[in-house]
């Protein structure tokens, strides 16, 4: 569940806002002054902070310039200033959107939730091992630039072992993992085939393995 928080010293557009935020599923912190706001931004990690520019103890440029040095959190300000100094100011400083007062609370809302998924992290879709490139969007494998064509077991037990990159993962997990994948039955001595075939496509010298190597006993990892 996202956290955001509200600075605002204006009661009722504090609560209303808050309210309107928890019916959208958010955690909501509510602060009325930049002491307050700062006691927060100490103790917590918020999604979002939405900061009103005038404060009873300073600004929410202030708080916007405190915010994006710790954690870089998205900061939408709420103004009934609406020069362009103040608007430029605020956008200089980091903020992700500006809006004025009195505003529409659904498009303020929709502001939200669209500076909320602008600022999530993309998952990364390639996966660099040496000279192997994993593509997990196109399910593709290329080493040194040409394709290695895998099965489906092979690629499944790759992206395992390379998505727990430098953790060995012990024979029952991996077992776990690529169970019946495309129908086939896997066992303890399965897997050790399907390692030995996987390392013949993607290693240099099979025998001397340095992307896949086996932990005595126990399982398998990639470094």
């Amino acid at each position: 569940m996202k956290k955001i928080l509200i600075v605002e010293d204006d009661a009722t557009i504090a609560l209303g806002l808050q309210f309107s935020l928890q019916q959208e599923n958010y955690l909501v912190e509510v602060a009325n002054s930049v002491k307050q706001a700062q006691e927060f931004i100490d103790k917590n990690v918020f999604d979002l902070a939405i900061l009103d520019v005038s404060l009873p103890d300073g600004t929410g440029y202030d708080l916007c310039r405190r915010i994006k040095s710790a954690t870089n959190s998205p900061v939408i300000f709420l103004s009934a200033a609406d020069d362009e100094v103040n608007i430029v100011m605020g956008l200089q400083l980091g903020a992700d959107d500006y809006v004025l007062k009195p505003f529409r609370l659904k498009e303020l809302l929709l502001r939200v939730k669209n500076v909320i998924n602008r600022n999530q992290p993309k998952e990364e879709s390639l996966i660099y091992i040496e000279d192997i490139v994993i593509d997990t969007k196109a399910a593709r494998v290329t080493k040194a630039g040409k394709e290695v064509f895998l099965s489906a077991l092979e690629y499944r037990l790759l992206v395992i072992l390379a998505s727990h990159r430098g953790q060995m993962l012990d024979r029952n997990q991996l077992l776990e993992s690529i169970w019946d994948i495309g129908g086939s039955f896997v066992n303890d001595n399965t897997l050790t085939v399907y390692i030995k075939r996987l390392r013949e496509k993607i290693e240099d010298d099979p025998l001397v393995p340095k992307i896949i190597f086996t932990v005595r006993g126990l399982g398998y990892k990639i470094v």
